[in-house]
């Protein structure tokens, strides 16, 4: 297995906002939050809006900076059951951005 950088293995076990940068910019659900506030208001909004559990099913070291990670979710959003990509952008110690899509 691909051994991630700290940034990504500390998202991936419990998000918090002291991961991202500053001019962080995260893309989920079709929506774009940009800057660290908008960022905390989404993190705050994904822990309470949906109960799942994550199963990790793989990743990738695109290059230096970029990882995608794919996870499989199970919970009581709409279908239950999906399959994400989580594409990490990595400034330094920090997660410039961040894609989440199926």
């Amino acid at each position: 297995m691909t051994e991630l950088p700290t940034p990504v293995t500390a998202h991936l076990a419990a998000p918090a906002i002291d991961q991202f940068t500053e001019d962080a910019v995260v893309t989920d659900e079709g929506r774009t939050h940009v800057g660290r506030d908008a960022v905390a208001t989404w993190l705050a909004r994904s822990a309470s809006e949906w109960t799942f559990t994550t199963t990790f099913t793989g990743a990738v070291r695109d290059d230096d900076d970029h990882w995608t990670v794919t996870q499989h979710l199970e919970g009581d959003f709409p279908g239950g059951v999906v399959d994400l990509a989580y594409r990490f952008t990595l400034r330094g110690e920090l997660i410039a951005g961040l894609h989440i899509a199926p």
